[in-house]
């Protein structure tokens, strides 16, 4: 049976939920290794899980949706928070009938259960939320100022952040590259051709092309 992969790494930091892209990969190639099944495409997406519109801000995920839907397959994420923590959304996916597997609960989950651990894991969330409002509070309370730093801080934060981002996609994805150019594909174009025949995506989600194998590779430098 084929199927389509489905990665998603957080803007707010991948470590934070304990899974990273190179985890992720891992665990759907375990899975997918040890069901028989045939990935036909995987998709990559840089992108917090929250907001009622969250679905509108991940296109790799409509991407996915829509890939599977065309060959009447199953979607393959590593864990179920990669979709989201919220049960709304997840059943939002669900009511599009397009089936997803979740590699760490089993590819017999019921529906049902689904919502649970959707449920377990949004609880999950609000209880980080609350606690981490509780200890501001405490702070506050203590005498300690609190507010956001300035936009020049702001600005230089974000940089910093995108640049984090893009070198660890760099790095996890530049043992692939050199996989490529060893079995005889050595021009930049040429590797690209190879990763967009796999699948697989940029880290903002869209076609490689010279260029963009040639920024990774200069990365790593």
């Amino acid at each position: 049976m084929q199927a389509v992969a489905y990665y998603r790494v957080s803007t707010e930091g991948q470590g934070r939920s304990g899974l990273g892209l190179e985890a992720q990969c891992e665990a759907v190639a375990r899975f997918v290794e040890g069901e028989g099944l045939e990935l036909t495409a995987s998709y990559t997406e840089v992108e917090t899980g929250k907001g009622a519109d969250a679905l509108d801000r991940r296109p790799q995920l409509a991407a996915a949706i829509g890939a599977a839907r065309k060959a009447k397959c199953p979607i393959i994420v590593a864990k179920l928070d990669r979709l989201s923590r919220d049960v709304a959304f997840i059943s939002g996916l669900m009511a599009k009938r397009v089936p997803f597997i979740v590699a760490n609960l089993g590819k017999d989950v019921d529906p049902f259960m689904l919502h649970i651990y959707a449920a377990l894991a949004e609880k999950e969330r609000a209880d980080i939320s609350a606690r981490t409002k509780a200890a501001l509070a405490a702070k506050k309370a203590q005498g300690v100022k609190l507010g956001n730093p300035n936009l020049a801080t702001i600005a230089v934060a974000g940089r910093a952040k995108r640049t984090n981002i893009a070198d660890r996609f760099a790095e996890q994805i530049r043992p692939m590259i050199e996989g490529i150019r060893a079995s005889g594909i050595i021009t930049n174009q040429g590797v690209a051709e190879a990763l967009n025949a796999r699948g697989i995506r940029t880290a903002r989600g869209s076609d490689w092309h010279a260029t963009s194998v040639r920024r990774v590779l200069n990365r790593g430098a």
